[in-house]
């Protein structure tokens, strides 16, 4: 390989690079506002059931299916906090 090539395949990287890199922001965007509506349904359900401490069975197993996501997603600390206490909410069916 000779110089013309590895400059040739330095220009190439260049061009893949000015795609490959907003596309990557684009997925970081989708995957903040998946997020953000993913902690929303989970504060929606939260503050149905914290007055009374019992959550119906289908309601908790979306709730597990939100967090479960969310944190696939890299969500924080504060849905870790609501979901210890959905823990201790009264499963009904």
């Amino acid at each position: 390989m000779n110089i013309k090539d590895i400059a040739v395949l330095i220009t190439e990287i260049g061009v893949l690079l000015g795609v490959i890199v907003p596309v990557i922001a684009a997925v970081r965007k989708v995957s903040n506002g998946q997020r953000c509506l993913l902690r929303s349904d989970m504060l929606r359900i939260y503050y149905h059931c914290r007055e009374s401490g019992k959550i119906r069975q289908y309601e908790y197993e979306n709730f597990v299916a939100l967090y479960e996501a969310y944190k696939a997603l890299g969500g924080n600390s504060f849905m870790e906090k609501i979901n210890h206490e959905v823990k201790e909410f009264e499963i009904v069916s």
